[in-house]
């Protein structure tokens, strides 16, 4: 079984997929993570990648797609898949439907994590971090007892240039214009969509997320 998880930055795409993989002992696609172990490893498609990565330009689809198809291929077929964030446009999309029959393989569903443009920014223009233990905040949702000071360590905890306000809303239009058009390529035919409400707790989520795919993939 294949499933994409969908959603915009913030939503818990991560995490959710995790735990999906945890409770059923599945494999998690994450393509930033296929890209280093390829490079990692200097394997054909690795090395092509590198190529472009190192000129500044971003690595074509038809690479992405070939790497997704030579993972897969080593997964056991009884074994099911999680897509966290890939496909995340509609060139993508048509490309992996072309090379899945070629591994035994179709999209069977595609879950859709939602919430607020407000509550997305909050989550992620609002976490910090201490550089010396590695300890994780969020000024609106977890923060530490002194303002923007780690609570073990004292020190002044970082945030990452790209979790501006301003940065993430750009993050989310992208998301808008590239990836989220998906939800109706899928709902076109290709594939059962499901949507789940990503306004929770995590564990709230996450029982969503189980519930929804037994219910209508008959998961587990």
């Amino acid at each position: 079984m294949v499933v994409i998880l969908l959603g915009p930055p913030g939503v818990g795409k991560g995490t959710q997929g995790r735990l999906l993989v945890g409770a059923l002992g599945w494999e998690r696609l994450v393509t930033g993570e296929l890209l280093r172990e390829a490079r990692r490893q200097g394997t054909e498609l690795g090395k092509k990648a590198q190529a472009y990565m190192d000129a500044g330009d971003l690595v074509p689809d038809d690479v992405i797609v070939a790497l997704v198809k030579e993972w897969l291929a080593g997964i056991p077929g009884e074994i099911g898949v999680v897509f966290d964030g890939f496909p995340r446009t509609a060139p993508q999309a048509d490309a992996l439907s072309r090379s899945l029959p070629e591994v035994g393989r179709s999209v069977d569903g595609v879950v859709v994590l939602e919430a607020p443009d407000d509550v997305l920014v909050k989550r992620i223009a609002g976490r910090r971090s201490c550089a010396r233990c590695g300890r994780a905040y969020n000024v609106h949702y977890d923060p530490p007892q002194r303002e923007e000071t780690c609570d073990a360590c004292g020190v002044l905890l970082d945030q990452r240039k790209d979790d501006t306000p301003a940065t993430v809303r750009h993050r989310l239009d992208v998301y808008r214009e590239m990836t989220e058009p998906l939800i109706a390529y899928y709902e076109s035919g290709l594939a059962p969509v499901l949507r789940v409400d990503g306004n929770r707790p995590q564990e709230v989520v996450r029982e969503a997320v189980w519930q929804t795919l037994v219910e209508e993939l008959e998961v587990g």
